[in-house]
């Protein structure tokens, strides 16, 4: 154990990158390293209760300051729309549980964290929301980096794949969507 802990603290640095590309790094490192993927999956993990540790004063900072300034009321009275719009398209009406994981899942916890605020939430309900989904999106993301890399066998050439497929795929699905599907996305 004491061998791999400054294995598992650098696979924990990669999960925080706020950017999508720490996901693929830190599972390939971790792997590499003979990290069992529960031991992955608990950083990762932890590394969303670090975010919201440090994402949720902010956010309250910035709701408070919504209420108090006009033209901030008014932008954010417009990001509840867009938001309600976002949340309708995965549950029909209203950001019930399942419409905020999704948000969480497509887009990222900290927007899923906002959106369960926007939503009347509090910090406990919001945060499981939020690292439900992001939790998902790890799972999805770890499990085809390690399935890719099991094939093309370049930890490098496997990360570039899956950093354009991350960032590829959701512009297909909306194009998808509109084009074939005629929804909004």
């Amino acid at each position: 154990m004491i061998q791999s802990a400054p294995i598992m603290l650098a696979v924990l640095k990669l999960f925080v990158i706020p950017v999508g590309g720490g996901i693929p790094a830190g599972v390939l490192l971790a792997h590499g390293k003979g990290l069992a993927w529960p031991v992955t999956a608990v950083l990762y993990l932890v590394s969303d209760l670090m975010l919201a540790i440090a994402f949720e004063p902010i956010l309250r900072l910035v709701s408070a300051l919504c209420a108090k300034v006009p033209f901030l009321a008014r932008f954010s009275a417009a990001i509840k729309i867009v938001m309600a719009r976002s949340a309708e398209s995965f549950s029909g009406a209203g950001a019930g549980p399942f419409a905020l994981v999704m948000i969480a899942f497509g887009v990222d916890p900290m927007t899923g964290r906002a959106t369960a605020l926007a939503a009347g939430h509090g910090f406990l309900a919001g945060w499981a929301f939020a690292i439900a989904g992001d939790m998902l999106y790890f799972a999805v993301i770890a499990l085809t980096t390690l399935r890719l890399n099991a094939y093309v066998r370049d930890p490098d050439t496997t990360m570039l794949v899956v950093l354009g497929a991350m960032f590829v795929v959701p512009m297909l699905v909306r194009y998808v969507r509109r084009s074939f599907l005629g929804q909004a996305a």
